[in-house]
């Protein structure tokens, strides 16, 4: 089987008035995964890996993101592409999309940039749908696919969230409805897990590991407080096994 960690949300602030929190809670779920006495197929971080989207950011993201296993990142609302290339990334700076595959004998893992620049809704630009499109063209039709980026393309019934949801998500649909080994979509954005559907697959999506969003009918002291931060951060593990079929985990770091 393939054992896949997905994290999404790090959402790394390094000035003062985050007093080390999201750093400290983005080092607890890595030393977690490489304390693990399995060595991951993947780890993948769906997102918002910076707060402000400043140098410094990244860099203590690119620290804090150093592991054993096979790393795989794409921009998130919050993140800026330049900067993202530049001092995560260690690559020239550039503002076009940020895709990157993972492909092995047993499955292949796209993660596809929907950042829109200036905006906090998301979009898979044409130049990524181009990508991704020559990616499953080459990919063998027994090969399963998982396809990862930021914002879900389906409302979760949670307002705050789905105002800011992926947009023009029928191009997606079309495009992936050509290829039946597209297996599940993985999502993060949203601060919390969940599973649902989107074109006749699974789509999940990661919990937030800087904070928890709040389920409308949860209790709030005021509208406003759309977030938990007194949760514990949270990693899910996606497992594919030998049959195609995924199974989802999600593990709080306690």
């Amino acid at each position: 089987m393939a054992v896949i960690a997905h994290l999404s949300d790090t959402h790394i602030d390094t000035g003062a008035e985050d007093g080390g929190r999201s750093v400290d809670r983005t080092r607890a779920v890595m030393e977690y995964l490489n304390g693990l006495p399995y060595d991951l197929d993947a780890v993948i971080a769906t997102g918002d890996i910076a707060d402000h989207a400043a140098p410094a950011e990244y860099e203590a993201a690119r620290e804090l993101l150093t592991t054993r296993h096979p790393l795989l990142t794409c921009p998130g609302n919050h993140d800026e592409r330049a900067a993202f290339r530049e001092h995560l990334l260690g690559e020239p700076p550039s503002t076009g999309p940020v895709n990157t595959a993972h492909v092995t004998d047993r499955f292949t893992l796209a993660l596809c940039d929907t950042s829109v620049p200036g905006e906090d809704h998301g979009r898979l630009a044409d130049e990524t749908l181009d990508w991704l499109s020559g990616l499953l063209a080459d990919t063998p039709p027994a090969r399963p696919v998982l396809i990862g980026f930021h914002h879900p393309p389906v409302p979760l019934h949670t307002p705050y969230v789905d105002g800011i949801r992926q947009a023009d998500e029928h191009r997606l649909a079309d495009l992936t409805a050509r290829h039946p080994n597209v297996t599940a979509f993985l999502a993060g954005h949203a601060h919390t897990p969940a599973a649902t559907a989107f074109a006749g697959r699974p789509l999940l999506v990661a919990p937030g590991v800087v904070s928890t969003l709040r389920l409308p009918w949860e209790d709030r002291a005021h509208p406003s407080h759309h977030v938990h931060h007194g949760l514990p951060p949270a990693v899910a593990f996606h497992v594919l096994d030998d049959t195609g079929r995924l199974t989802t985990h999600y593990r709080p770091v306690l």
